[in-house]
């Protein structure tokens, strides 16, 4: 079989399963993409867009810049997501509302077995860089910790408002461990986001509605653009660190999909504007034991997948 062909069959499963985990709150498209070992290739890919490009483009240099940005990759992993998006969704949204307390089991033994496997690709040259490297996971899942607690603020109507929560929101979403959409959450944008995408397909929409969609994708241009290059900058130069901090972020974010939860929003029919609360079971129950079950079966799945791979969870930044 074709080796590209192959590849690209890969690439576009990897992108469906980052499209299912997106539907997931507190789950982030990035922890997906470290997992399955195509986050540096992908940040690489994103930094690219730059003056260079345009350059190319505008002297019609298409196979060049097309290089440039791996846009097979990039085209493909996007088909992917969106599939997942799409296919998975109303599945996902059966799941979490029905049988959330095993959905979330599964992810959480996921994510603790990939924060892990993260874990492994710091490798500090001495102890003092090992003690750093330490002390910024600690700060990180800290922080992860912190942010998937918090509850949402009011919106703003300003266009700037919108533009900065596509800045932020972006960031976030290619951030291992923090989930975009959660953080447009918190914003208290992500409804009047959501609106506006639905009223669009139904062709309901206003010239201020279009604005703000604008303002919003390009909040999220520039901060992709920009972030992309930073956290390849910092991987290319202090990869050990860097990934100490995404590792304690994937641990921070347990605590969204801890899978034994209160909802605080019983009135609320809308999923994702829904509350929950973490909490500790007081007892020993059988929904305990089949979520404890579930959790080391997808810890045990992804630590199999990884030696299969022969220990490669990532592709390296060449």
């Amino acid at each position: 079989m074709n080796h590209k062909f192959t590849e690209s069959v890969a690439v576009f499963v990897k992108g469906l399963l980052m499209g299912s985990a997106d539907i997931v709150p507190g789950v982030s498209g990035g922890t997906v993409a470290l997992i399955v070992g195509i986050y540096e290739r992908l940040v690489t890919a994103i930094s690219q867009f730059d003056g260079q490009l345009l350059k190319m483009l505008a002297g019609r240099q298409w196979r060049a810049a097309a290089a440039r940005i791996d846009f097979r990759f990039l085209a493909t992993l996007g088909a992917g997501i969106l599939t997942g998006v799409a296919a998975l969704a109303t599945l996902m949204h059966y799941l979490l509302e029905h049988e959330r307390s095993p959905t979330l089991a599964v992810f959480f033994g996921l994510i603790l077995a990939s924060a892990l496997l993260v874990g492994k690709m710091v490798k500090p040259a001495n102890s003092q860089r090992a003690g750093l490297c330490v002390a910024l996971a600690i700060a990180g899942a800290a922080f992860a910790y912190w942010l998937v607690g918090l509850q949402a603020i009011q919106a703003s109507d300003n266009p700037v408002y919108f533009f900065l929560c596509g800045m932020v929101a972006i960031c976030a979403m290619i951030l291992p461990g923090i989930s975009g959409a959660f953080i447009l959450l918190i914003l208290g944008s992500y409804e009047s986001i959501t609106k506006i995408i639905k009223d669009l397909t139904h062709f309901e929409f206003t010239v201020g509605d279009l604005t703000t969609l604008a303002v919003f994708a390009a909040g999220c241009a520039v901060g992709l653009i920009g972030f992309s290059k930073l956290l390849r900058w910092l991987l290319e130069h202090y990869h050990d660190l860097t990934m100490a901090v995404l590792c304690g972020f994937m641990l921070g974010s347990l605590r969204k999909i801890w899978p034994f939860q209160i909802d605080k929003t019983p009135d609320v029919e809308r999923l994702s504007l829904k509350e929950y609360e973490p909490f500790m079971p007081s007892s020993w129950t059988a929904q305990c034991t089949s979520c404890l079950t579930l959790a080391v079966v997808a810890f045990i799945a992804v630590l199999a997948v990884e030696r299969l791979a022969g220990g490669e969870t990532r592709d390296r930044v060449s």
